[in-house]
């Protein structure tokens, strides 16, 4: 194994401890962990399997797949493959490993070197072009849709997958502002928004719930979600495990009603496998991310 970079060993991975636990990792399993991002979680896994162990992690983003074969390109369990959840299915039938998977992991949501990478535009904290997406290669940049999209539609968004309840006045902010100058900075655009909130909430930026939508939008994050969730059931071996970190209210509500149904169907998928989980208060002291985890496991029934 080569040795690992300086900001892959800062990276902390939230809830580490219990997704080993609760993955209940067999030596010789093959695992699936479906958002490398640095690999904080891929190395916990690969340290618990024998030689004849496999674990599978994917990723889209092309700086998390040179950081992969940077840290584990001579490992020869692992491979990284560079796709999104919505080609689970695709990738693991290539590979023919439909029906096998005994642990499935999905840490929903960017990630924290994606989000402390200015060039990557998903912060307000640090000022970049307005991008935010996670595979740059691909897909309409939050800029080229906050230019072009109607008052109606950015008012929509930012209020369903923001929860912005100021959403048609910094939906009306934004038109008035580009008819001027259309936004091309993560701080021009933080401005605007921060400009056409009339209250402030302590601890909180004004941007923070329109940013989260813009993201969650320009990735079709919850569309990848259920996509993945539904691969769940036809790529898990019976028994294996299907863990989802989630880090907001929507991604957690979408995953709690898929367990919740599947578990309770007339033949059931899936069995609930452990209570919400959250993280203790030490590791929320050490890694303020952690704080907004949260941890739902199920379990494939035969």
């Amino acid at each position: 194994m080569t040795a690992q970079r300086p900001e892959d060993a800062a990276h902390i991975p939230v809830l580490a401890e219990e997704v080993v636990e609760w993955l209940a990792l067999k030596p010789n399993g093959t695992y699936v962990d479906a958002t490398y991002g640095r690999g904080g979680h891929s190395a916990l896994i690969l340290e618990r399997l024998s030689a004849q162990g496999r674990l599978l992690a994917f990723d889209h983003d092309p700086a998390a797949a040179q950081a992969a074969d940077d840290r584990f390109g001579k490992e020869g369990r692992f491979e990284f493959v560079r796709a999104s959840f919505s080609q689970l299915a695709t990738e693991l039938n290539e590979r023919d490993l439909v029906g096998s998977i005994d642990g499935l992991l999905l840490d929903v949501g960017v990630s924290s070197p994606q989000l402390d990478d200015p060039s990557r535009g998903f912060s307000f904290m640090h000022d970049g072009p307005l991008d935010m997406r996670m595979n740059p290669d691909a897909g309409r940049s939050a800029a080229e849709w906050v230019n072009t999209a109607s008052e109606r539609d950015i008012a929509d968004v930012i209020y369903q997958y923001g929860e912005e309840r100021f959403s048609r006045r910094i939906a009306r902010a934004i038109v008035e502002r580009r008819r001027k100058q259309t936004f091309t900075t993560t701080a021009d655009l933080a401005e605007v928004i921060a400009r056409a909130v009339p209250r402030r909430e302590r601890r909180i930026h004004p941007a923070t719930r329109s940013f989260q939508a813009l993201r969650i939008l320009v990735n079709r994050e919850l569309e990848e979600l259920r996509a993945a969730l539904d691969t769940s059931l036809d790529v898990l071996a019976p028994g294996g495990r299907l863990l989802v970190i989630s880090f907001h209210s929507l991604e957690d509500r979408i995953v709690k009603r898929f367990m919740r149904d599947e578990s309770r169907a007339e033949s059931p998928r899936l069995r609930i496998a452990a209570r919400l989980i959250r993280a203790q208060p030490e590791e929320a002291r050490r890694n303020p991310r952690a704080r907004s985890a949260r941890l739902r496991v199920a379990e494939r029934v035969a």
